[in-house]
């Protein structure tokens, strides 16, 4: 693949049977030359990788550890005596509750890469996306500008997983050569900062990048290749000891500061909370903010400073009125406020009848129907043509109690758009939920899987339903729940891309269209609220062209990575602590 950048000068090639080589655009020395002085660290981006073990002194070892800029995360690993170093400085550093793992690198390595991606050498211009990926996993990114700065004489590589089709990024992993960076006697290397995209579908992306690193080092003559894995990621370290790891005992040090926070003060939030929530008690709790969680279950706490308690649900705060919640709650309220404004809007009735319905069907030939005051894509329908379809689906919907409303079906991409005190912070394709094919499994088993991945990611709040929907989508494409999907390819299985039901979301903020931010704010001064997601169609988020769909008002400020939604929460909230 052609990428036109310097970094690194290597291209990648995969043959035949699927292995990955590097081959390299210059010439490299077989050896590394010796180093001019111990005292080694590396730059991985997100802070430096030091090296115990080059080190004579604690102290100086300590004081390069302690030498972090805010951000930034500093390692020491290799330690040799933890205690001492913790010892000299307990109010700054603390042992990290890690564990590493080693794998051999003398036995045969073949990079088990799915069909459709392809794992090379990350080119500057993917900086964006993966930092998209690090912040979406809540890590650390790396710095701007960092792929830049790195050549072919680096000790330092970088992967990633590529889509063949659209060229997108669904994964990233760190390498780091110990031979070069330090002509370390053990001949070793060591693994970093491995992500995977928590909206994709592909399976197996971590095993694959873990592969093609090691055949790299491999390649290049390495003994082994470290990595560090926090003791309680039980999923991971099942996945490293599959593929033959084994645990040896070396220690890292860190730096307290608020990024490791969490892994010295032991303090979380309940896991019951879910990520709307905790999302928002996170950036409270580093600005200092006090938090007193009501029920953590449904996502109600409140939040204190000097004197002020504002309560929240989540996104839904004391700041939202109750007439403005009344707005957005009864999609046909919203639908009339916004059209009188003269925002674009589908064309939409409630029904009295099945004849009322039936006309509306003649008249737009696709329709949505769909609960009035539903949410989290319950019950809702879409793009049904023939009467049966329309009438099943109006007859669900009203045995829910609830009005049912039907609208206008409308050609496009499923954009949300965040709203915070009026102005835009982060919009994001919502793509419905779907499952990429490997030839073995049948679609259920797809389906099962990809829905696990899902909830995974996103603290159990996604998952996608095995009910009437996602079977007749399967159904309108030719298959059914135990066919064998081929390998490779992508099936649709929801028409809605609610996250709830599975669907993702991939950040286009930087893309959207003057017209539509203007829409957006319009709409939510119109609705006199100042948290909220507006859902439109769109052709596409550089163009002009939508039809806002609803609005919601307690919008979820996850998964919008790698934009700031529950900073610009707080500083709504509590403007005095914004950060200068």
């Amino acid at each position: 693949m052609q990428t036109g950048h310097e970094f690194p000068k290597r291209e990648t090639t995969m043959d035949i049977t699927g292995m990955v080589s590097l081959k390299h655009w210059g010439e490299r020395p077989s050896q590394a030359k010796p180093c001019a002085n111990m005292n080694r660290q590396v730059d991985c981006g997100w802070g430096n990788l030091i090296f115990s073990q080059t080190f004579n002194k604690d102290t100086q070892l300590t004081e390069v550890l302690r030498d972090e800029t805010h951000g930034q995360r500093n390692i020491a690993l290799y330690v040799r005596n933890p205690q001492v170093l913790v010892a000299q400085y307990p109010q700054e550093l603390f042992l990290d509750p890690s564990l590493t793992y080693r794998l051999d690198l003398s036995a045969s390595i073949r990079p088990d890469i799915p069909k459709g991606l392809i794992i090379e050498p990350a080119a500057v211009a993917d900086e964006y996306a993966i930092n998209r990926i690090y912040k979406s996993r809540h890590m650390i990114p790396v710095r701007e500008g960092y792929l830049s700065s790195l050549d072919a004489n680096d000790s330092v590589i970088m992967l990633v997983a590529r889509e063949t089709g659209n060229g997108d990024i669904v994964g990233v992993i760190t390498g780091v050569d110990h031979q070069q960076a330090f002509n370390d006697p053990d001949n070793g290397s060591s693994l970093w900062a491995l992500a995977t995209d928590s909206q994709t579908s592909w399976s197996g992306l971590g095993k694959a990048l873990i592969q093609a690193l090691a055949a790299h080092f491999k390649s290049q003559g390495r003994s082994f290749m470290d990595l560090s894995v926090m003791h309680d990621n039980h999923q991971a370290i099942a996945l490293y000891e599959h593929l033959g790891f084994k645990a040896i005992p070396v220690y890292c040090i860190k730096n307290r500061n608020a990024v490791n926070e969490k892994l010295y003060t032991g303090q979380q939030p309940p896991q019951t909370l879910n990520i709307y929530a905790r999302i928002i008690i996170e950036e409270a709790c580093r600005r200092g903010i006090a938090v007193d969680i009501q029920d953590a279950e449904q996502g109600f706490f409140s939040l204190s400073l000097g004197g002020r308690t504002i309560h929240c649900r989540e996104s839904l705060t004391d700041l939202t009125s109750a007439v403005a919640m009344s707005l957005c709650s009864d999609k046909a309220v919203t639908h009339r406020v916004l059209n009188k404004i003269g925002l674009s809007v589908p064309k939409q009735i409630t029904p009295e009848n099945s004849g009322d319905l039936l006309d509306f069907l003649h008249q737009h030939q696709r329709l949505v129907i769909k609960p009035a005051n539903g949410e989290q894509g319950d019950h809702v329908f879409v793009d049904l043509s023939d009467e049966g379809s329309v009438l099943d689906a109006w007859k669900q919907v009203c045995s829910t109690g609830d009005t049912a409303i039907a609208e206008q079906f409308v050609e496009g991409q499923d954009l949300r758009i965040v709203v915070i005190n009026y102005q835009v912070v982060a919009a994001s394709v919502r793509i419905p939920a779907r499952i990429t094919g490997n030839g073995q499994n049948d679609i259920q088993t797809l389906i099962e899987k990809q829905s696990h991945r899902r909830s995974r990611a996103t603290g159990g709040e996604s998952y996608i339903p095995l009910d009437s929907e996602t079977l007749r989508c399967i159904a309108d494409a030719g298959f059914s729940l135990g066919d064998t999907l081929p390998c490779g390819q992508t099936l649709t299985v929801r028409k809605t891309a609610n996250l709830h039901t599975g669907g993702t979301m991939t950040d286009v903020t930087q893309k959207l269209h003057p017209q539509l931010v203007d829409a957006a704010e319009k709409a939510a001064k119109a609705l006199n609220i100042p948290v909220v997601g507006l859902d439109m169609m769109v052709d596409a988020p550089d163009k002009p062209v939508y039809h806002i769909i609803e609005a919601n008002e307690r919008p979820g400020l996850a998964n919008h990575e790698p934009q700031p939604t529950a900073e610009r929460l707080v500083d709504l909230l509590f403007p005095q602590t914004q950060p200068s």
